[in-house]
C-alpha cells in the first residue's frame, strides 16, 4: 500500500491531538506552559544537532538569506495564517493562547520540517518503506499530545499540512522513481536540505519557548534551495 507512513502519522497525530484537547481544559495552565517549554527546548537541540550536520555553512545561511526573501515576498507565513485564521472562524474563535490559528501553524512547521519528514517520505514513495515515517509518526503522537493540551485543537488540523508535505514528497519520489537514485540521510543534499530544516527548528524553538516570535514559515524556501544548489554544486564539481 502507497504511502503507509504518511497514513500512520496523520493517525497518531489524531489520536494525540484528540487526547490531548480532552486533556488540555483539565491541566493546570502552569503545567500545559512546561510542557511546551520543554518541548521548545527539545527542539533547539534538535535544530542545531541537524544544522550543524551540514558541510558548506556559507550555503545555508546563503539559502536562509534568500529563502527569506522569497518567502516575504510570497507572504507565506501570512496565506498560513489566513487558512488558520478562516479555520477558527468557521470552528471556533477563542482568541487566547488555544486559539486555532496558533495550534494549526505550530504544529504544522514543528511536524513537517525536519530530515525525518524529507527522507522518510521519499522513502516511503521510493520502495514503501515507512520504518523513519513510523518512528517519526511516534514522536509526533506525543508532540501532538503536549500541543493540543495548551494549544487547543488547531493542532488537529496540522493534519492537512502533514497529507500534503509527506503526501506529496512521497508521490513525486514515486513519479521520479529511479531517477533519485538511493537516498538516505547522509546523501549530500539530504544533509544540507536537513541543515536548512534545522535552522528553521531553532526558530520554532523561541516561538515555543515565548523568547520571540519569528516568521518561521516565511524561511520555508531555503529547505529547497539548499539541496538545489548543493546538486548544482556537485554538478559543476564544485563538492563533494
Amino acid at each position: 500500500m502507497a504511502l503507509v507512513g504518511t497514513l500512520i502519522n496523520v493517525l497518531t497525530v489524531l489520536v494525540g491531538g484528540l487526547l490531548g484537547t480532552f486533556m488540555g481544559t483539565r491541566l493546570p495552565e502552569k503545567m500545559r506552559q512546561t510542557v511546551v517549554h520543554g518541548l521548545g527546548l527539545v527542539t533547539a537541540v534538535v535544530g542545531m544537532q541537524t544544522a550543524f550536520a551540514t558541510h558548506n555553512v556559507i550555503l545555508i545561511m546563503g539559502s536562509v538569506l534568500v529563502g527569506g526573501i522569497l518567502g516575504e515576498w510570497a507572504r507565506i507565513e501570512d496565506h498560513l495564517e489566513g487558512l488558520g485564521d478562516w479555520l477558527e472562524n468557521r470552528f471556533g474563535s477563542q482568541r487566547d493562547e488555544r486559539s486555532i490559528t496558533r495550534g494549526f501553524v505550530t504544529a504544522s512547521l514543528v511536524f513537517c520540517v525536519g530530515p525525518l519528514t524529507v527522507v522518510g517520505s521519499i522513502q516511503d514513495g521510493l520502495t514503501g518503506d515507512y520504518t523513519m515515517l513510523a518512528i517519526k509518526s511516534v514522536l509526533d503522537g506525543f508532540a501532538a499530545l503536549a500541543f493540543a493540551a495548551s494549544m487547543g485543537p488547531g493542532v488537529l488540523l496540522s493534519i492537512l499540512t502533514i497529507v500534503a508535505v509527506q503526501g506529496g514528497l512521497g508521490l513525486a519520489a514515486m513519479g521520479l522513481g529511479g531517477a533519485l537514485g538511493a537516498v538516505t540521510r547522509t546523501t549530500p543534499w539530504v544533509v544540507e536540505m536537513s541543515a536548512a530544516g534545522g535552522v528553521l527548528m531553532l526558530g520554532i524553538s523561541l516561538l515555543l519557548l515565548d523568547l520571540r516570535r519569528i516568521r518561521v514559515a516565511n524561511l520555508l524556501p531555503a529547505v529547497i534551495i539548499a539541496p538545489a544548489v548543493q546538486v548544482a554544486l556537485q554538478a559543476l564539481g564544485l563538492a563533494a
